[in-house]
């Protein structure tokens, strides 16, 4: 998927398939549409929408919690949390060669990661305003020992900045799953440039 994934945010000041648009031609190996607003219907026209544009380009495009979304959209993956449902049950229901995420958030659920899952998202690194209700934050030290447990590729969230790159590559990391730094930029397709040339350079 890259080492730059890029997730949608409702309330940034670009709407959020122009997000998604812009992290592309950016550079981000994946984008992951997180809008817990939208109806399930306009969720999955929006994913329709961008899917076209995403597999020329070669990004990913994930649909974050709903499963029926991503089934009927045909997004290229699902991303689920800890709270949304069992993660085998779920795998069993998406079709083959769906790329299915976990988000990891202690060094006991690293430890647990089933055989279903195709890599982690692990966090937060930092405390992040974009989810109040986040878990404790990881630190670098904690994201290396999940990155470590773990037999599928780590991408590091929460509160990830540019100049993390060095850091999160020394912890193990395959990558960097941002929000704000790429949907609150300015110029959110030179953030995702940037983040890219700095991990390649790290």
């Amino acid at each position: 998927m890259g080492p730059v994934y890029v997730i949608t945010d409702p309330m940034a000041p670009y709407p959020v398939a122009e997000q998604a648009r812009l992290a592309a031609r950016g550079g981000a190996g994946a984008v992951q549409i997180r809008d817990k607003t939208l109806h399930d219907d306009d969720f999955i026209a929006l994913v329709a929408m961008l899917l076209p544009e995403m597999t020329t380009r070669g990004v990913t495009l994930i649909v974050n919690d709903r499963v029926e979304v991503a089934l009927r959209s045909g997004a290229h993956g699902l991303h689920i949390g800890q709270g949304d449902g069992d993660p085998t049950d779920i795998r069993a229901r998406l079709p083959q060669g769906m790329i299915f995420g976990l988000s990891i958030e202690t060094l006991e659920q690293a430890q647990r990661v089933p055989d279903c899952i195709d890599y982690i998202g692990a966090g937060p690194v930092r405390a992040t305003a974009t989810k109040p209700d986040h878990a404790a934050p990881i630190g670098f030290d904690g994201l290396a020992q999940i990155a470590a447990a773990v037999p599928v590729p780590c991408y590091a969230i929460g509160g990830i900045k540019p100049g993390d790159g060095a850091a999160l590559r020394r912890a193990g990391a395959a990558g960097m799953a941002v929000v704000s730094a790429v949907t609150r930029a300015p110029d959110p397709a030179m953030a995702t440039s940037n983040l890219l040339r700095e991990w390649n350079t790290a």
